[in-house]
C-alpha cells in the first residue's frame, strides 16, 4: 500500500506534536525553571551537602546492583535458552514479574519479608540492618532491574546457536574457555545495551526504594527521593535543579544506549 505524502506530512506532524507535548515541553519547563535565576543558583543547588550525598548515594548503588546483575543476569539467560530442565517457565514468569509488579508492592514485599518483625528480620540481631539502610535499597534496585540484561541478552543466545560452542568443546575447550573466547564476545553488545537499561533504571527508580529507606539527607537519600524532598518543601528551584541533574545524567545513558544500540544492528 503506497502512502501519498499529504498522509505522510499528517503522520509526522502528528507524532512530533504527540513527542513535543509529552516529552519536549515538560523538559523544556523544567530547563527554564532551572535556570531562570541564573547557572550560579543551579550550581549551589547541586553542590549542597545533601544533592552530593544523594548523587554519590545513587552512583554507589548502581556500582553495586550493574555488577549483580551482569551476573545472574547471563547466568539466567544462559539457563534459559542452553537449559533444558522443568519449572522453565516458571522462571521465565519470574524474570518478567518486576515489569508486572508495582515497584511500591515491591518495597512492600521486602518490607515483610527484611523488616523487625519479616521472615528474615533476625539478621537485625546479628547488626546488619536491611530495611531503612542501604542494603534495603539494593536489594529493591536488583528486583525491578532484574529483567533488562536477561531480556537483552537471551534473544543474543537464540541468534547465534550453539554450534561454534559446541565446536570449541569438540576441540577440547572447557566450559569456561568456551564460555570467556566464544560465548561471550557473541552477546557482548545485547550485555552491554542491558547494563545501560540497568544504568537508567538503577538512576530513576523511585518507589520501591522510598519504601525501604529513611529518606533522610547525607543517609539514605537518593537523587529521585531528593527531588520529592525539596518539592514537598516547597524548595521548587532545588527541585528543578535536581531534576536537571539527573536528566542530564539519563541523557547521557539515552546517548550512549541509542550509539551502541546502532552498532548492534549494522
Amino acid at each position: 500500500m503506497k502512502i501519498g505524502l499529504p498522509i505522510k506530512l499528517t503522520l509526522r506532524t502528528v507524532a512530533l506534536l504527540y513527542l513535543a507535548v509529552l516529552v519536549l515541553f515538560p523538559l523544556g519547563t523544567i530547563l527554564f525553571r532551572t535556570f531562570e535565576d541564573g547557572i550560579v543558583t543551579f550550581w549551589e543547588q547541586i553542590t549542597t551537602p545533601a544533592a552530593q550525598s544523594a548523587l554519590q548515594l545513587s552512583l554507589l548503588i548502581v556500582a553495586i546492583v550493574v555488577p549483580i546483575n551482569i551476573v545472574f543476569g547471563v547466568v539466567t539467560a544462559l539457563a534459559l535458552v542452553r537449559g533444558r530442565f522443568r519449572g522453565k517457565g516458571v522462571l521465565e514468569a519470574i524474570v518478567d514479574l518486576p515489569f508486572a509488579v508495582s515497584p511500591i508492592i515491591t518495597g512492600v514485599a521486602l518490607i515483610l519479608l527484611w523488616g523487625a518483625n519479616g521472615w528474615f528480620g533476625g539478621v537485625e540481631s546479628l547488626g546488619f540492618t536491611v530495611i531503612f539502610a542501604l542494603p534495603g535499597m539494593v536489594i529493591a534496585t536488583i528486583f525491578v532491574t532484574l529483567p533488562f540484561v536477561v531480556r537483552e541478552v537471551e534473544p543474543v543466545l537464540y541468534e547465534i546457536g550453539e554450534e561454534q560452542e559446541e565446536a570449541a568443546s569438540t576441540l577440547g575447550a572447557s566450559s569456561w574457555q568456551t564460555f570467556w573466547r566464544i560465548t561471550l564476545p557473541a552477546i557482548r553488545w545485547g550485555l552491554t545495551y542491558g547494563v545501560v537499561l540497568t544504568v537508567a533504571r538503577s538512576l530513576g527508580e523511585f518507589g520501591a526504594v522510598i519504601m525501604v529507606s529513611t529518606n533522610l539527607p547525607g543517609i539514605s537519600q537518593t537523587l529521585t527521593l531528593l527531588v520529592n524532598t525539596r518539592y514537598e518543601d516547597f524548595n521548587q528551584q532545588g527541585a528543578y535543579a535536581a531534576s536537571t541533574l539527573l536528566m542530564g545524567i539519563a541523557i547521557i545513558v539515552l546517548l550512549l544506549m541509542t550509539a551502541l544500540d546502532k552498532k548492534r544492528t549494522k
